[in-house]
């Protein structure tokens, strides 16, 4: 492997700053990386190279004294193919979108490249980023880097395994039921779901807190460095606020341990939890009361977030894709038909009386947090399953309902509002990463991200990315 390829972004981005490094150097080294490992992988089937390689006269025309602290200088990252870049194909993993060509940036693609970062790919996703394996009739089959038979997860799941393969030091990701958390926990890696609007974006329902854009990265420090680039007001999202410039990267770079954690294995709504996960999980929380941190054991009133979740969801998929199930039925994947039709299914008061339990639990969720200043829990049910499964349809003996139940772990929370950072705790015994949600109250990422820091440095497990692609039986 490249010695750049194994820096973090922070430390690429230092010598980048003091010109020890040029940018041409390392979209070099990240193309001869992904020339290495993509054959295997499949993270970013769609390259931009010589758009990367334009770019560096720009951002090299001001002085490096004239910029931020979190300027990139020319760092190297992905986009996930849900994401438009000027210029670049945007399939959103759909043959339907196959060749389409996007004619505008995203916001937080114009926000990274206006901070110095050169796109020079685009990581893959399932279909229109619905589901939790990565997978689609444009690109294939995504893998799993520590395990090559296993997914990356989904839906930013070709993010994760590029990142995690040290193909780029930073790769975006957006999150409606996990689809950061759990490609962060499969992979071993961190990332950010935010509180809506601290990263802008357009969506067709501008006031929609369920649907976020947030950083994915190998440690605590780079994915802070990310969000400084991604974070703060723009006129286009309603949900979106001014920053503080700087806040984010100094707190990852100040660790300190929350007051108070509560710690559920369970949240009170699993059905179901694989004993690795449990045992990993269950070890964490216990190094970090061994570090002095008063841990409980207890979970918030969550009995009707998941049941909340799936209604708001299946109205968010009549908004974004009701013209698609009219007009191109039989080239969607059926778990896209049939979010869309159980949408279609929702009578009104439905939708009203799941925005109103929204808000009881947004406020339950507060005010728990008030007593304990973060809650931790596994991301996800279960390690990185095998490939060829769309989805987990049971665990230990029970069944999980639908193509989204296995995801409850994730789905769950995001009707909270709460920020959530998923980060690395340890491995099972056959070598698979396992992840926690770290989550704090709504707008708290600074504090979030110090936190993050200290636990990081407790639990000892990251960053231990990049790693070779490792093939197992």
């Amino acid at each position: 492997m490249n010695s750049l390829c194994r820096l973090g972004a922070t430390e690429a981005v230092a010598l980048l700053k003091k010109g020890e490094v040029s940018p041409l150097e390392l979209v070099d080294a990240a193309a001869a990386r992904i020339a290495e490992t993509d054959g295997v992988l499949n993270a970013i089937p769609i390259l931009c190279l010589d758009r990367a390689r334009e770019q560096p006269q720009r951002v090299m025309q001001q002085r490096r004294e004239e910029h931020p602290p979190h300027y990139l200088h020319g760092l190297p990252i992905a986009v996930k193919d849900n994401v438009h870049v000027q210029g670049v194909r945007c399939t959103m993993g759909s043959p339907i979108l196959a060749t389409q060509v996007s004619a505008e940036s995203d916001p937080c693609v114009q926000r990274l490249e206006a901070h110095g970062a050169l796109v020079i790919g685009k990581s893959n996703i399932p279909e229109f980023a619905a589901g939790g394996n990565t997978f689609n009739e444009v690109f294939g089959i995504t893998r799993n880097p520590w395990n090559t038979a296993r997914t990356p997860g989904g839906s930013s799941g070709g993010t994760a395994a590029a990142l995690a393969s040290g193909q780029v030091w930073l790769g975006t990701g957006n999150d409606f039921g996990g689809s950061i958390r759990l490609p962060a926990s499969f992979c071993s890696l961190v990332g950010l779901r935010p509180t809506a609007g601290l990263v802008p974006r357009i969506q067709k329902q501008a006031y929609s807190p369920l649907n976020v854009e947030g950083p994915m990265a190998r440690s605590v420090a780079d994915c802070a460095l990310m969000l400084e680039c991604e974070a703060g007001w723009h006129p286009l999202d309603p949900l979106s606020w001014p920053v503080q410039p700087g806040a984010y990267l100094a707190a990852a770079r100040e660790p300190q341990p929350p007051r108070r954690i509560a710690f559920s294995l369970d949240l009170g709504i699993y059905p179901a939890l694989d004993e690795e996960v449990a045992r990993v999980c269950g070890e964490a929380a216990r190094k970090l009361q061994a570090a002095g941190c008063a841990v409980e054991e207890t979970h918030p009133d969550l009995r009707d977030a998941y049941e909340t979740f799936q209604v708001l969801r299946g109205a968010a998929f009549v908004a974004n894709m009701g013209a698609m199930l009219e007009q191109h039925r039989s080239q969607l994947k059926p778990e896209v038909i049939a979010n869309a039709e159980y949408g279609f299914g929702l009578r009104a008061a439905e939708i009203a009386r799941a925005e109103i339990a929204q808000g009881e639990i947004v406020r339950r969720m507060a005010r728990f947090l008030g007593e304990h200043e973060i809650l931790i829990c596994p991301t996800a049910m279960t390690p990185a399953i095998p490939v060829e499964q769309r989805y987990l349809q049971s665990l230990n003996g029970v069944a999980l309902e639908g193509y989204l139940g296995w995801l409850l772990s994730t789905c769950a929370i995001s009707v909270t509002g709460c920020p959530v950072l998923a980060l690395p705790c340890g491995f099972t015994r056959d070598g698979l990463p396992v992840g926690l949600q770290v989550i704090g109250a709504p707008r708290t990422e600074a504090r979030l991200l110090q936190i993050g820091a200290w636990m990081e440095q407790v639990l000892g497990v990251g960053p231990l990315t990049p790693i070779d692609p490792r093939a197992h039986a």
